[in-house]
């Protein structure tokens, strides 16, 4: 079913014609459930099946006078079957339809939004393996920290999109459910053994215990599993951001031939598309709210969640398909600058190596708070003078009491730091 999509098509998942296509499926899987059980003469089934159609423009007519949506379709359908529509609907209550067919928009929705992120793991994972030693500074409230591996960035994204992955399936698996127990749920009108065989038929589960309607937590999942993936592409995009201003530059997203950064500074160029992505993510958060809100609904059903899920749903599917795609774009098309990371790592006169001279210091005997207290006070004079923490300590008479120059040239090696690199890519992807 998901081949009739590609990734550029989500949109065409959502659109009328194909909605009121779903809501025929689930219509004639329930007329052939009925024939099987002999309850619909195989003649009319066979002219249902050949006759069964409906015009979008006639659904709106029909719809404008008895404003009921369901109603209107099962009258379009009706002009087209003659007679035997009849016995169309039968024993069903409007939700069974609607709630069935949602069921499986979601699930070609989220099979497409699946592919995505399989697509952008591959990107992560390339630039992952490409920038595996290339050293950066791993930064901490924005501060320098540590240096690690430009490449570590990537690794973190593809292990925290690969939890995007889980989640997604695990939404897929939740939302692939129907119902077709009528009114309030209690199979008054329509035997359980027609439900059965129209879910098996269908590829989907049937709601254990339903109301009128399938239970809204279900369409909550998904979509906060949506936010959750909108969430970690703009924590990328973000990251993207920050590497691209022109203190730091040792990132900048893709910038095309004949692109423009400003209508009045020639100069710039902007993270755009992240910039893109991060707002879009606040809309993407914005609808899980609703969509939790639809939980609960008045004794066995209300409409209260219908019109909202009219926006919500298709808008969130369309933009979370819309920023996986865009993203792997930036992903795969970023501007990487080696050099200046290294530039950025000297900007902090060597003060990284901090935590290296004052774990030293305690294995000859200081007290930490002793050891810290000298550290740090050469740190801040570092800082505050802006100049070479290794001078600075190789000055302090108190500390080289305690360690050699020699000693203290060998704790401002960066290799140790970066010791533990292969480790965490073996963690994450086994090789």
């Amino acid at each position: 079913m998901i081949e009739r999509y590609t990734r550029e098509e989500m949109g065409s998942l959502w659109t009328l014609e194909n909605k009121y296509s779903k809501w025929l499926e689930v219509e004639i899987a329930v007329c052939e459930a009925w024939a099987e059980a002999g309850e619909i003469p195989a003649e009319a089934l066979s002219v249902i099946k050949e006759r069964a159609g409906f015009d979008v423009k006639r659904i709106d007519e029909i719809e404008a006078t008895v404003k009921h949506d369901v109603i209107a379709f099962l009258t379009s359908v009706a002009e087209h079957v003659g007679p035997e529509s009849r016995y169309i609907h039968k024993g069903l209550t409007s939700s069974d339809v609607l709630d069935t067919a949602l069921a499986l928009l979601l699930r070609d929705a989220s099979e497409i939004i699946i592919s995505d992120i399989h697509s952008l793991l591959e990107a992560l994972k390339e630039q992952a393996l490409r920038h595996r030693n290339t050293p950066c500074m791993g930064r901490s409230h924005g501060v320098h920290a540590e240096p690690m591996t430009f490449g570590l960035k990537f690794a973190l994204w593809y292990e925290e999109m690969k939890r995007n992955l889980s989640r997604m399936e695990r939404a897929r698996d939740t939302v692939s459910t129907g119902k077709l127990s009528g009114a309030v749920g209690t199979f008054s009108n329509i035997p359980p053994a027609i439900e059965e065989k129209v879910m098996n038929r269908l590829g989907l589960r049937a709601e254990p215990v339903a109301t009128q309607v399938v239970q809204r937590d279900r369409h909550a999942e998904y979509l906060t599993t949506l936010a959750l993936i909108a969430a970690t592409v703009e924590k990328i995009a973000v990251e993207i951001r920050h590497l691209q201003r022109t203190e730091v530059r040792e990132a900048e997203e893709p910038f095309t031939k004949g692109q423009k950064g400003s209508s009045a500074m020639p100069h710039k160029r902007n993270p755009v598309g992240c910039e893109n992505l991060s707002g879009l993510a606040r809309v993407v958060r914005a609808n899980a709210i609703a969509g939790l809100e639809n939980i609960a609904l008045w004794h066995e059903r209300d409409i209260s969640h219908s019109s909202v899920e009219r926006i919500i749903i298709p808008d969130s599917s369309i933009l979370v398909d819309y920023m996986l795609n865009r993203l792997k774009g930036i992903i795969s098309g970023l501007q990487v600058y080696p050099e200046k990371m290294m530039e950025n790592i000297g900007r902090s006169y060597g003060l990284y190596n901090s935590q290296q001279v004052l774990l030293a210091l305690t294995e000859r005997g200081l007290t930490r708070e002793d050891a810290y207290a000298l550290v740090q006070r050469n740190a801040m004079k570092s800082w505050e003078e802006g100049r070479d923490f290794k001078e600075l300590l190789l000055q302090d008479e108190e500390l080289t009491r305690h360690l050699s120059a020699e000693e203290i040239g060998a704790l401002f090696d960066m290799a140790p730091l970066l010791k533990n690199i292969d480790y965490i890519y073996q963690r994450v992807f086994g090789e």
